[in-house]
């Protein structure tokens, strides 16, 4: 078992749950930050349940621990597979994440069972570097991937990602002006109500 406990922090629907999500936060920031508390919000009145939670090098640094790199890739699929086996959760399961969460998500979501997998920004390629590309987690995949991507993120530009011969199951929804970090410019729409919409519209498919 892991040596630091999964802590999950929660929040419901104000309607009736559709599922429920195991949501991931990105590399460098924790489980709280306001980026994911504005994704969590889009999710839950979208209609999931969201369990937010944290890879151990993110704990680590949350309980005084030094601010080191991300685990490997490797060690945080492990993680991940412990917390979905010990994972109880209503409705339809769900896996998600942000950036390096949602690369995680999409790398064992078949292989776990999940209904399916929302990335809220994913990382194709290291920023200037699209040679670079990061799609091996999608290679035998069988449950359906929603990409909710900003026109403007460095890690997979708009004119870039439909270039890459993704699979059928995998939608990716443009988030109107967002980067990778789906911050806008005055002019875009609000960019957690297109989240809010792209879900709902995804999970009625």
């Amino acid at each position: 078992m892991r040596e630091n406990p999964t802590m999950f922090l929660v929040s419901q629907p104000s309607v009736k749950p559709r599922g429920s999500i195991l949501l991931a936060h990105g590399s460098g920031a924790p489980m709280d930050t306001p980026f994911m508390n504005k994704a969590s919000l889009a999710l839950n009145q979208a209609g999931l349940v969201v369990y937010r939670y944290e890879f151990a090098y993110m704990a680590a640094r949350r309980n005084g621990g030094k601010h080191g790199p991300p685990s490997r890739f490797d060690k945080l699929r492990e993680e991940l597979a412990q917390i979905w086996e010990a994972w109880d959760a209503p409705g339809p399961r769900y896996l998600g994440g942000k950036s390096l969460g949602s690369r995680v998500s999409i790398s064992l979501a078949s292989q776990l069972g999940a209904a399916g997998v929302i990335a809220l920004g994913y990382p194709f390629h290291p920023p200037g570097k699209p040679e670079s590309l990061r799609l091996t987690p999608f290679e035998d995949l069988t449950c359906p991937v929603l990409i909710l991507q900003g026109t403007r993120d460095p890690f997979g530009t708009f004119q870039e990602v439909p270039e890459y011969g993704l699979p059928k199951l995998v939608t990716v929804t443009w988030i109107q002006g967002g980067t990778h970090d789906l911050s806008v410019r005055k002019s875009d729409p609000e960019p957690f109500a297109q989240v809010q919409d792209a879900v709902c519209s995804w999970l009625n498919r």
